[in-house]
């Protein structure tokens, strides 16, 4: 390969580099947004090039208090920060007796362990997420960093022992030892660390010791996959060193062959990465030899290591990238692929934090927001002049009603900038051809009938105990009286449905949730009665040793209408084995759907997303939902539910995400248009997750329904929404024609309700106090 790469022209080296890495990373560039923590400034080593480290001087501390740490990170955190970057010299204990003066003082024995404590000071106080660069490590010192960690790093810069000899550039600086620090990198592989190394030129390396240097790295990453990323640092001539202001510092044409050679050695997946500020002007040339992330970048410290190259503005960095046709993105200091498997990678509390500021893809989240708050993040316009042509051959194939494939639909999902844009556009002229300019609601009222269960589904706030008991109340089972005059009051006041849904109760049989449909029935005879998911349903014919046809049959002889399509989750039995291992499977759940359909019960179809799943299982679960639309017809809408953290257990114990950001939220309504299309027409948006104004902003993005009024929704409030319980008819139209729309009144199966009842949901009366029955035991009939 050395021979190859030298004889290749500069423009064809870096033509292959950049279609090697755009079939990997597509049009994103990513920056880690970051807080320089220089613990210490202290080090034994004395690189000839180095400007960060100094000697002890009178009057100025050894190292940073952790009240000094601290205030740094609270600064990073306040500016956007997810990243703390810890840089130090090197075992300076070993060198220096002011330095273990002063961590004898700190109550630390080492450097190492003072780091430690100092990581895990930042992480539980502020939540930013250290990186530790500290140097030569032990591998008991990478363990312990690891507990309080994201990644860790250390710079190989090169193979060459020449340059540790008398005259070199490393000579008298034992760290720099290449068996050293290549030892420090299999160790961190064997301890499942993800690594950040690199190599500086222009130090007195040959290129072909640089390609060396990349083959033992690419070595390491083939045998540990821990190497996040690989830094082509060049080397900029300082003045207070060694070397001196004057020494040779290697041209751009040395830096990009470099970085395209990289490229080729290390592959099309591995993150390549160059430091803008020490080639600022030429940003676009950096791309295009095939890098693919900037490093990190800094809105509050400077860079310690290069003091004399400042950061570039974020802005100025977000508008350069897209000049080279590329997206900016925010990124952890954990890579995406590390940040996905979370359990594999990081200890427990570490995990935790990694969950709480990653998106799906695995990036940094973007945004503030979760569902279920009240205010929406900003909407940047895009940067990019144009959707990406592939992107947008998918889009179309999709708009003809083709079937698109998993990793084609993950494209969908991936789309930002402006081929997000071109998704939620697309999305939306779709919908105005299928569906128009009317956008449907329904009139309707929930009834929770019992808030006990006795499943664990692990993202529940509803039937189980909260830090919020406000939110959930005590524990209740409503009797028939109480179910009735609930639907009583809703029917007088315009609802044309109930929907029923609840806890599985142990002592329910299918026999109850009968009985709960012929009450209502025998009451109202005009009311629809949309009525348990597929698990109520499974559980039911259970109890009573039905099939899933006999006992749908009897449901519908005691008056239901029509089934939620709750229960779904996510269908894929990767994801329901980690969020709900005790309810029914995907293939249970879609043959509740697939007999309910023959039944002529129709029903919906939900997805809750935003935990701990991501994009491959969202195109799991719509295919799922197309194919058996296009077999059975029998879905009346899809509605994308956005997964509401706050009170949720699994969220409390640190095992989930907060939540899809809003660009994913709407991108779950844009996308589902698309693949469903042409089989399911109706795209919901829920207003209690998206909230008003974020529900409008999903109607422009391909949904043309907003669900029901609700009158007393507690699933969503028990989890912890701050939106209301009932957004009432007035206040459903003003939205749909604020946003240029024509509000409609529906049925639950989409006809025109009874003029009647229309009427009265105009001049509803406040809601009377609801009266939650306490638990009694059920006597199976």
């Amino acid at each position: 390969m050395q021979d190859r790469l030298e004889a290749m022209p500069l423009d064809a080296l870096m033509a292959e580099a950049t279609a090697l890495r755009d079939a990997a990373h597509g049009r994103v560039v990513s920056y880690s947004r970051k807080v320089f923590i220089p613990l210490t400034k202290l080090c034994r080593d004395v690189c000839h090039y180095c400007t960060f480290a100094e000697v002890p001087r009178p009057g100025r501390a050894a190292y940073l208090s952790p009240e000094e740490v601290l205030a740094i990170a609270r600064a990073g955190a306040a500016q956007g920060c997810t990243e703390a970057l810890f840089t130090l010299g090197d075992k300076p204990e070993l060198r220096w007796p002011q330095a273990r003066e002063a961590l004898a003082a700190l109550g630390h024995p080492t450097t190492l362990s003072y780091l430690a404590a100092t990581c895990g000071l930042v992480l539980k106080e502020t939540g930013l997420l250290p990186h530790a660069n500290p140097g030569v490590m032990t591998r008991d010192e990478i363990a312990a960093l690891r507990e309080v960690t994201a990644s860790q790093g250390i710079m190989l810069e090169s193979v060459s022992a020449r340059l540790c000899a008398p005259g070199g550039v490393h000579h008298g600086s034992p760290d720099k030892h290449p068996e050293a620090r290549l030892e420090v990198l299999r160790l961190a592989g064997e301890l499942r660390v993800p690594f950040t190394t690199g190599i500086l030129i222009g130090i007195g390396e040959t290129r072909a010791e640089r390609i060396a240097a990349l083959r033992a790295i690419a070595a390491l990453q083939d045998r540990y996959g821990h190497i996040q990323e690989v830094i082509i640092q060049n080397f900029r001539a300082k003045p207070r060193t060694r070397l001196g202001a004057a020494a040779p510092e290697p041209d751009l044409d040395e830096l990009l062959w470099t970085i395209a050679a990289a490229r080729l050695v290390l592959g099309a997946e591995m993150n390549i990465q160059a430091p803008p500020n020490l080639s600022p002007g030429v940003y676009q040339r950096l791309v295009g030899a095939g890098l693919n992330d900037w490093g990190g970048v800094s809105p509050v410290t400077p860079d310690h290591v290069n003091p004399e190259a400042p950061w570039p503005h974020l802005e100025e960095l977000a508008a350069r990238t897209a000049e080279a046709g590329k997206v900016l993105v925010q990124r952890l200091p954990a890579y995406p692929a590390y940040v996905r498997a979370p359990a594999a990678w990081f200890a427990p509390a570490v995990a935790t934090a990694i969950r709480r500021a990653s998106d799906a893809e695995g990036l940094a989240r973007g945004d503030d927001w979760s569902p279920g708050e009240l205010t929406l993040p900003p909407l940047p316009a895009p940067r990019l002049a144009a959707a990406e042509a592939g992107l947008a051959r998918l889009v179309a194939r999709a708009t003809e009603g083709a079937r698109l494939g998993p990793p084609e639909i993950m494209r969908l999902f991936a789309a930002r900038d402006a081929d997000a844009a071109h998704v939620t556009a697309a999305a939306d002229a779709l919908r105005a051809a299928v569906s128009g300019e009317v956008v449907r609601y329904v009139v309707n009222r929930n009834i929770n009938y019992t808030n006990i269960c006795s499943y664990r589904c692990r993202f529940c706030a509803f039937s189980k105990g909260t830090t919020h008991a406000a939110l959930r109340g005590p524990a209740y089972d409503l009797d028939h009286a109480e179910i009735v005059r609930r639907a009583e009051e809703a029917w007088a006041r315009g609802a044309t449905e109930v929907c029923l849904q609840g806890g599985i109760h142990p002592d329910y049989t299918g026999e109850t949730y009968a009985g709960i449909c012929r009450a209502i029935r025998a009451a109202l005879p005009g009311m629809h009665i949309h009525a348990f998911s597929p698990l109520e349903v499974t559980q039911g014919a259970a109890t009573l040793g039905l099939s899933l046809r006999d006992y749908l049959t009897r449901l519908k002889e005691a008056g239901l209408g029509t089934l939620p399509g709750t229960a779904a989750e996510i269908l894929d039995d990767e994801i329901r084995a980690i969020i709900c291992p005790d309810k029914v499977n995907t293939a249970e759940w879609l043959e509740v759907a697939r007999t309910a359909h023959g039944l002529g019960l129709r029903t919906t179809a939900t997805i809750m997303f935003g935990h701990v799943e991501g994009p491959l299982n969202w195109a799991r679960h719509l295919l799922a939902l197309r194919d058996l639309q296009a077999e059975t017809g029998g879905f009346t809408e899809f509605v994308p539910l956005p997964f509401v953290h706050m009170e949720a257990p699994m969220y409390l114990r640190g095992q989930a995400r907060r939540g899809p950001t809003f660009r994913e939220a709407l991108l779950m309504h844009g996308v589902a248009r698309l693949v469903l299309h042409p089989h399911i027409i109706n795209i919901q948006t829920s207003w209690v997750k998206m909230g008003p104004e974020g529900a409008s902003l999903a109607l422009r993005a391909g949904a043309n329904d907003l669900g029901g009024t609700l009158m007393n929704e507690s699933i969503s409030r028990a989890a912890g929404t701050q939106h209301g319980q009932e957004f009432p008819p007035a206040a459903m139209e003003a939205l749909i024609r604020g946003i240029g729309r024509v509000p409609q009144q529906r049925t639950t199966l989409y006809g025109a309700p009874p003029e009647a009842q229309a009427t009265r949901a105009y001049a509803a009366a406040e809601l009377t106090p609801v009266v939650q029955t306490a638990p009694r035991r059920k006597v199976p009939v």
